[in-house]
């Protein structure tokens, strides 16, 4: 499997980054370091984060790295990372957030 960033996602991965970065730029590398990790966990288990309590119904999952939430699909041999949420926001569906980004 791999593993893929929508550009949407990508943009809120680095615009946290960014954040983080400005009080700490060792806690931004380190968190990077973590979601790396984590992320790549997906590769062998890519069903293994839970479904969104949200929106039980989609075929989206998340990956928690405290204090982000990283929702995803699975589409054939990709994970695709739709969006990055800070965990204090209220998530929207993430098939609107990807409504307009390939997924295959």
């Amino acid at each position: 499997m791999r593993i893929v960033f929508t550009p949407s996602a990508r943009d809120q991965f680095l615009q946290a980054l960014a954040y983080i970065r400005r009080d700490k730029p060792s806690a931004a590398v380190s968190f990077r370091q973590k979601v790396e990790e984590i992320l790549s966990r997906l590769r062998d288990y890519p069903e293994s984060g839970r479904t969104l309590p949200e929106f039980s119904d989609s075929h989206f999952r998340e990956i928690i790295v405290t204090p982000y939430r990283f929702f995803y699909r699975i589409k054939k041999d990709v994970v695709w990372v739709v969006a990055v949420w800070h965990g204090a926001q209220i998530p929207e569906d993430p098939s609107e957030e990807s409504a307009n980004k390939p997924l295959s």
